[in-house]
């Protein structure tokens, strides 16, 4: 009885089974990606292109050497202490060289600073040269705010500010002094090459998610690159000391497919250009203001 009645349920159990398995997978729409930071995160921010993987590679070659390194000191320690100790060790050893230990601790780091240096070296060179770039895009960094201009496509040129944080939806409050006006936007899968300059004094543009950083420095251009492999708003700062608004200069690039961009682009060369069809000059720099609502409303006057 008990035999017939287990084999029922394994029956009914099977015929569920299957009849699950058969079932269509719900359509899972692909999320856009958001690249920021999280509170009581660890490590590094989620990827969102080549360049940023490669800087995850090389962050994880580094935590196990130093896990590696961490555990045999630690343990060479403990056993130093053990072996050595006073009650097994009454009488100190007065051995003061040691020709094998001296070359082994000069010649063991050397060889750690070389496996360290090889792929440090190849990933400044990959960040550095930009392979077969779809797209230019000039940054420059101003006191203090972003200038953006896209000379492939019109030349048009526009300022990015900040969003001040009454003027942000309740559910994007954590987004204060992040989000910004005028996000810079960017194909997905597109090789941007990104020309940096200066105004006034020293700027960085960085963004964590996308692995890139450069500094905009007066009288100096400067290249780098980076490639958003999938669409999303990734957010980022100027982490430059660069004044006493050094707080006011986010960073959003927002990837967006190809027909997206190009709809956008076709919009924004009407949108930031002049009657002459010149681009629009950049808002005043911000002067000193006792508070950031100020300061806002003389950013955009």
């Amino acid at each position: 009885m008990g035999t017939a009645l287990g084999r029922r349920l394994a029956g009914v159990m099977a015929a569920v089974a299957a009849f699950l398995i058969a079932l269509p997978a719900p359509a899972q729409e692909a999320r856009p990606m958001v690249g920021e930071p999280h509170a009581w995160a660890m490590g590094l921010q989620e990827a969102g292109g080549p360049v940023k993987e490669a800087i995850h590679d090389f962050n994880q070659l580094v935590l196990y050497i130093i896990i590696v390194i961490t555990v045999f000191v630690a343990g060479l320690l403990g056993w130093c202490m053990y072996r050595y100790r006073e009650a097994k060790n009454p009488t100190p050893s007065r051995t003061s060289h040691h020709t094998v230990l001296e070359v082994a601790w000069t010649v063991l780091p050397v060889l750690i600073l070389l496996v360290i240096a090889i792929p440090s070296f190849r990933l400044i060179y990959y960040q550095d040269r930009v392979p077969g770039a779809d797209l230019t895009i000039n940054v420059q960094g101003r006191q203090w705010y972003w200038h953006y201009a896209y000379p492939d496509h019109g030349n048009f040129a526009f300022d990015s500010y900040p969003v001040p944080e009454d003027q942000l939806p309740a559910d994007q409050r954590h987004l204060y002094r992040l989000a910004v006006d005028n996000p810079l936007v960017v194909p997905v899968g597109a090789n941007v090459r990104v020309i940096t300059t200066g105004q006034d004094v020293i700027h960085s543009f960085f963004v964590p998610s996308l692995g890139v950083q450069k500094y905009t420095i007066p009288g100096r251009t400067l290249e780098t690159w980076f490639r958003a492999d999938r669409p999303g708003t990734f957010y980022g700062q100027c982490n430059q000391i660069c004044g006493q608004n050094h707080w006011f200069m986010p960073i959003v690039v927002r990837a967006v497919p190809q027909a997206e961009f190009q709809a956008w682009a076709a919009e924004a060369r009407t949108r930031f250009a002049r009657e002459d069809g010149t681009p629009t000059e950049p808002a005043p720099a911000i002067a000193a203001a006792p508070d950031d609502t100020t300061r806002m409303a003389e950013a955009r006057r």
